[in-house]
Parts: C-alpha cells; structure tokens; sequence
C-alpha cells in the first residue's frame, strides 16, 4: 500500500480555475526516510519502515541510535510500518516524498481524534435529555435508565453512558488531493482529516 506520513498544519480554502472554492486540509507530508525494509525471506512478510521528523538524541535509546547512525540520518520522531508498499528499488536511508501522489488521486487519511475529556451523554453520544417542564429541573442532560429494578436488574454491558470522548484512531476515505506543492512537501486534500493542528497523521493513496 503506497503512503507517507505527515503532520496537519490546518485548514484553507483552495480556489480552482474555475472560480471554485474548495475546503482543503494543508498536510506535511514527508520528507520520510526509509529506516527499514522487511522481507519475506528474512522477516516473514513484505513491509516498509517510514520515519517522520526528527527526535532530539537523548530521547532515543542506544540500540535505536546505532540504527540511525548507520543510515546516517536524524533519529525520526514517527516510525510507522507499512506492509505490501511497493519497494521500487527503494533502500534503507532512501527518501519518500510528497510526489509520490499526483493531483486527483484518491487517499485515506487515519490520524488521532481530538480529544474532548470526560463528557456528558449528550455530547457523547447525542441524547437529547430528559423533560424540562414539570418540575424536573435537574434532568436536562441526565441520561435516564440504565437498568430498570425488575427487568433486566442490571447494566448491560456497552451501555452508552458518560465517558472519556476523543483520542481515537479514525480513517477518513476518498479524499481527493487538489494540490500538491513539491518543493515544501505539502498537500491540499478536499474535506477535513481527524486531529488537531500539528497531529500526526498517515495518508495511504
């Protein structure tokens, strides 16, 4: 599976041509450097280790140094495994870059949701509360029943109830790339892509 790894930088409108205008999302994407290829033969499967950024030395355990060392290159803030990516005569401490993809081509973006902390059922699963007349003052954004006396006498399990919302792994698919601007690695992409500004994302065509 061709991809790269980037970082979202936010939001713009992109104007087409035609005078139309596009939401886009401004990703960084890449460069990346190739820290690792696994083969069938020696590894079991096909896959590409792609790193992104760049991580102060001291943060980076001796073992993990000496790979980079070797490679020549700074040791890489993001490390993602891609499996069946196709290698192309790429090699370790090989670059991957944003023009990889090619305008109009259709990716997936998977990035980390924002985080919202502990929240109510109303926000977290869009109950629409109790009442609000007949003296039930405090029942506005209460969630009601969760387990009546008689039946069934207990809480199901997976009942949707007040929680921690957000951090979680989401895949936005078909998403259209509008531009890309080689030269300082970035991408326009049509829509939003989950994460907040400066998250790590991962774009696969």
């Amino acid at each position: 599976m061709l991809g790269i790894l980037g970082k979202k930088l936010g939001m713009t409108t992109y104007f087409t041509d035609n005078g139309d205008a596009v939401p886009c999302t401004v990703i960084e994407a890449g460069p990346c450097t190739v820290t690792q290829i696994k083969t069938k033969d020696k590894d079991g499967y096909e896959a590409i280790q792609l790193g992104f950024g760049v991580k102060k030395e001291k943060q980076v355990n001796k073992s993990q140094r000496k790979i980079y060392e070797k490679l020549s290159v700074s040791p890489a803030r993001y490390v993602k495994e891609i499996r069946n990516y196709p290698v192309n005569g790429l090699k370790e401490g090989d670059q991957v870059k944003v023009d990889i993809f090619k305008e109009g081509d259709k990716v997936k973006v998977s990035g980390i949701s924002k985080g919202k902390g502990f929240q109510g059922v109303v926000k977290r699963h869009g109950f629409a509360g109790g009442v609000r007349t007949h003296g039930q003052s405090d029942r506005l954004r209460a969630p009601g029943s969760i387990g009546a006396s008689s039946y069934p006498s207990r809480v199901f399990k997976g009942q949707r109830m007040a929680g921690r919302m957000g951090t979680d792994k989401i895949t936005v698919s078909n998403l259209k790339v509008v531009k890309i601007f080689p030269d300082t690695n970035l991408i326009l992409v049509k829509g939003a892509v989950p994460g907040a500004k400066s998250g790590f994302v991962e774009i696969f065509k």
